[in-house]
């Protein structure tokens, strides 16, 4: 079998005619920035999401900046972030000036440890940032506990896991205000670039609003130094036409998730993704660890399985924060996970049989 990492058929190939004819009413409209498309999927992103508000924007990490922006979070400020997350969590606290402040996660979660929080407060912290890292949700009830004692922000990073809940409640929807990223190879993906914020607060939203398009309410009139980052119109089009299906697919991946849990599970070289108490996880990846990363892609690769590591060198070790000074051992759990994780295929429209052909693969190797 030739069995890819990530595959967009199962997902475009039935909304191909639908999504076709999206792309003709978009055309023809000649309106194809901040329109009626893009308020259309503002206000069906915000009913899916459970929130009062949702803004559409450039790319996921525009999202994160506009939105630690809108807290006037700046220079000498440290905001809490995930010590094994994707660098575009680091990079949006730089952005504004703050200081990017790691926490080593749960080991068997891959999410932040809420019990490590507090130590790493100090009088210049102002927000954290949970990352809902794969699509399993974050400890978001101890998280919003410790922020509401400490009197700080909240911001979501939601780009990998629009419908996981924790207690029951959306992640998303926790925060002060919070981000999400569209990337096409999300659980929800648009055709391009695409991002979105979301929130329950009227002063924040006008104020991301404002900062999203140039700094300005009123053309021509800017309030504030703004940047370009606007969810065009065919994006905002095809993205309201797959949220129908995001359940949908979510489901799906779910579904996968346990298949690959009840194949696997008797792989003693194996550790298996693992859930959180009352939190949901709606597999954005499907990521196990071994000691033996390197040697077992290298055998999928070579049997036509398509594999990928997330993430290979945690933010603390890239030469883009080299001025942090960090060395190798400073968080050692995000280098465990950088030097022992490997995504496997998931994706709606996987097989089982394909499913089971990477399972098999993978108990091959071991048995070797």
């Amino acid at each position: 079998m030739n069995i890819p990492f990530l595959s967009f058929s199962g997902m475009h190939d039935p909304l191909k005619t639908e999504l076709s004819k999206v792309f003709e009413k978009v055309y023809d409209s000649h309106w194809y920035i901040m329109g009626n498309n893009l308020k259309e999927f503002e206000k069906n992103y915000s009913i899916y999401s459970k929130t009062k508000y949702s803004i559409g924007v450039a790319n996921g990490l525009d999202a994160l900046i506009i939105s630690l922006k809108t807290l006037n979070i700046v220079t000498g400020d440290e905001v809490i972030v995930p010590s094994n997350t994707y660098i575009a969590s680091w990079l949006s606290v730089s952005y504004t000036g703050a200081i990017p402040v790691p926490v080593e996660p749960i080991e068997a979660t891959f999410n932040i440890n809420p019990d490590l929080i507090e130590s790493a407060i100090t009088n210049k912290t102002k927000a954290i940032m949970p990352v809902h890292l794969f699509g399993q949700s974050c400890e978001m009830d101890k998280i919003m506990t410790i922020a509401k004692k400490h009197n700080l922000f909240v911001v979501e990073d939601n780009a990998q896991s629009q419908g996981a809940r924790c207690n029951n409640k959306l992640t998303g929807s926790f925060g002060n205000i919070n981000a999400t990223s569209f990337y096409p190879g999300k659980n929800l993906g648009a055709l391009g670039d695409a991002g979105a914020i979301t929130t329950n607060s009227d002063d924040l939203y006008s104020k991301a609003n404002v900062i999203r398009n140039y700094g300005s309410e009123k053309k021509y009139y800017n309030e504030v130094k703004g940047i370009n980052s606007r969810l065009d119109e065919l994006q905002a089009a095809i993205l309201d036409v797959k949220l129908l299906h995001l359940n949908e697919w979510n489901s799906e991946r779910v579904e996968l998730a346990a298949k690959y849990n009840q194949v696997l599970s008797e792989i003693p070289e194996l550790t298996l993704p693992l859930l959180s108490p009352n939190c949901t996880h709606v597999y954005h990846l499907y990521v196990i660890r071994t000691k033996e990363r390197d040697a077992l892609q290298a055998y999928l690769a070579k049997h036509g399985i398509g594999t990928l590591i997330h993430y290979p060198i945690p933010p603390h070790l890239q030469k883009a924060y080299s001025e942090m000074n960090f060395k190798e051992g400073h968080f050692p759990i995000a280098e465990k996970m950088a030097n022992t994780s490997l995504s496997l295929p998931l994706y709606p429209g996987l097989k089982h049989s394909e499913l089971e052909f990477v399972a098999g693969t993978i108990r091959s190797f071991f048995k070797k």
